[in-house]
């Protein structure tokens, strides 16, 4: 009943403590900020946009020149373009020397007509079009590689924005709670200064300090959970373990248009992802065409020249030349061509359902994306013009009728707390929709330069 009538009272006497209220705004004003060496001095962040999109984008730069994982696929890339050209280049030829019917009861080369020394040459060549299929199988492992550094490109930098939203989110929350901590003070010297007149009660300075306490300890938390972030930064960049960590700017709530069926579409042309996927289908069908290929006979060209001695009686011998070809036949066809036919086909139609669930997964991942920017930003743009002006006014008012016996001290405490817990939930939204615009830039392919 009491809860009540203050409230109705407090509505009667807003004009008249007009004064009183324009005086507790200047004092909590004052109180919000930190006293000076108390609790972890934050440092000062710079609030221009272009400022706060030139430190991501400096991240971001170093990131992509000293990510491990980065590089790694820049090595896995060259390493792939270097295997196209042996692929469709010829077998090394063949050269041999020796000696051919040289007889054993005298080991003369004079004495029988068919003994010579012979030096010959042999080349081997594929059927027609195996050299072609196996370099293209090759290119396409290098598109395939490529794709999927742009993906590691683009999935590094995603974790990176996350992980830099979600600090720039821990370091919001501190100051909140190092404002919130500072107002608590206030309201703790307001209801001892009452309870030592005889105004208040001591279960009020003890509510005070019960949630000054409270706030001691979520400063510890979040200062763990700086530190866990830092240290994710700090690998993505590819720094060491003492290097100085980043303090990211405010994040702020910029609306984007976004259209799903737009992006549905993007995504589908340009997702690295997808289109490694696309490069592997395109290596398969080539394998298979391979295999296929693998079952006509390849080509053993071999030339010889023989070199004979003269005979005893100084008769001369002409020397001879010998040129062969020679084919495989395709004898083990059923236990050695067969399974890798039926393996080539296995790949196609395991590359085939992959590229599909890809394809469905980034469908049902852009629809939730875009359904978290659009609730994201319809609750920021209620925190921001609604809830946290209204919230502020309610402490306020609430303030000014405590001072002067209208309002009990638990009341007053509820409303700050709430704007508390108002002021996480909006920083909150924000970082989360930030973040969701990061994953939108992933799922569509969105290069970082």
């Amino acid at each position: 009943m009491y809860f009540i009538l203050s409230y109705a009272v407090r509505a009667h006497w807003r004009a008249v403590l007009k004064l009183v209220l324009a005086i507790t705004i200047a004092s909590l004003a004052h109180a919000a900020e930190p006293p000076p060496g108390r609790g972890e001095q934050l440092p000062t962040q710079p609030s221009a946009p272009q400022q706060r999109a030139t430190l991501l984008a400096r991240l971001v730069a170093e990131a992509l020149q000293n990510n491990p994982e980065i590089q790694a696929a820049r090595n896995e890339r060259e390493a792939a373009s270097q295997r196209v050209a042996p692929a469709g280049s010829l077998d090394d030829p063949m050269l041999e020397a020796g000696v051919i019917n040289l007889p054993t009861d005298s080991f003369r080369f004079d004495r029988e007509d068919m003994t010579m020394k012979m030096i010959g040459l042999s080349q081997r060549f594929p059927y027609p079009g195996k050299r072609g299929l196996r370099e293209e199988v090759a290119t396409r492992e290098v598109e395939a590689v490529d794709f999927n550094l742009q993906e590691t490109i683009n999935r590094t930098v995603r974790d990176l924005k996350v992980a830099y939203f979600d600090l720039g989110l821990v370091h919001a929350s501190t100051q909140f709670v190092e404002k919130n901590r500072a107002i608590l003070d206030q309201f703790l010297r307001i209801a001892e200064t009452r309870y030592t007149v005889g105004q208040g009660n001591q279960a009020d300075v003890l509510k005070a300090q019960t949630q000054l306490s409270r706030m001691m300890e979520e400063i510890i938390k979040l200062g763990r959970e700086r530190r866990m972030l830092e240290a994710e930064i700090n690998r993505l960049l590819g720094r060491g373990l003492g290097a100085a960590p980043s303090v990211p700017e405010a994040a702020e709530l910029r609306e984007t248009p976004l259209e799903l069926e737009a992006l549905h579409e993007l995504a589908l042309r340009t997702r690295p992802q997808l289109l490694a996927l696309q490069s592997a289908i395109a290596r398969s069908d080539k394998m298979l065409e391979l295999a296929r290929k693998d079952y006509y006979p390849d080509f053993d060209v071999r030339f010889s020249y023989g070199q004979r001695d003269s005979m005893p009686d100084g008769t001369k011998r002409s020397d001879m030349v010998s040129l062969t070809l020679a084919v495989n036949l395709p004898v083990w066809r059923d236990s050695k061509r067969g399974p890798r036919l039926a393996e080539a086909q296995a790949m196609r139609e395991q590359a085939l359902r992959m590229f599909e669930a890809q394809r469905n997964e980034l469908a049902m991942k852009l629809r939730q994306q875009v359904a978290a920017i659009d609730q994201n930003l319809r609750s920021g743009r209620l925190y921001q013009k609604d809830i946290l002006p209204q919230s502020r006014l309610t402490v306020e008012a609430a303030l000014a009728a405590y001072r002067v016996n209208r309002v009990d001290f638990m009341t007053l405490l509820d409303n700050q707390m709430s704007v508390f817990n108002f002021e996480i939930a909006h920083a909150t939204t924000v970082a989360a929709y930030n973040k969701a615009l990061a994953e939108i830039d992933l799922l569509t392919g969105m290069s970082p330069n």
